[in-house]
């Protein structure tokens, strides 16, 4: 039965025409949400990356998933909801809108 499960379909990306810019939001590295994506047939793990929310109230998750079980990961973005998606795990950290990370480089090397 779970074959019947469509794929879902790619958001496409905003335009000005759309309203606002959508905020994006962010988790922290250690700890995102993910969803289920359906390909090829069966559930795939999609660690979120991000999340828009648009002034139409429709919300845009962003994903990293190995589509098709070759371990090559790609980016795609995803309407919520749709049949093709289910909650594979909930962070357990509130999403941010503000810059997580540092653009620049760093002036010495970690250690």
């Amino acid at each position: 039965m779970s074959d019947s499960v469509p794929e879902p379909v790619e958001a496409r990306p905003w335009r000005p025409d759309d309203g606002p810019p959508p905020p994006i939001w962010t988790w922290p590295r250690t700890d995102p949400p993910a969803l289920l994506v359906r390909s090829r047939s069966r559930w795939r793990w999609a660690t979120v990356t991000a999340r828009q929310d648009h002034a139409d109230g429709k919300v845009v998750y962003q994903v990293a998933v190995d589509l098709d079980g070759s371990t090559s990961v790609t980016t795609r973005w995803y309407a919520w909801p749709q049949p093709g998606l289910r909650v594979g795990h909930r962070s357990t950290s509130q999403p941010s809108d503000r810059l997580l990370f540092s653009t620049s480089m760093p002036h010495a090397p970690p250690r």
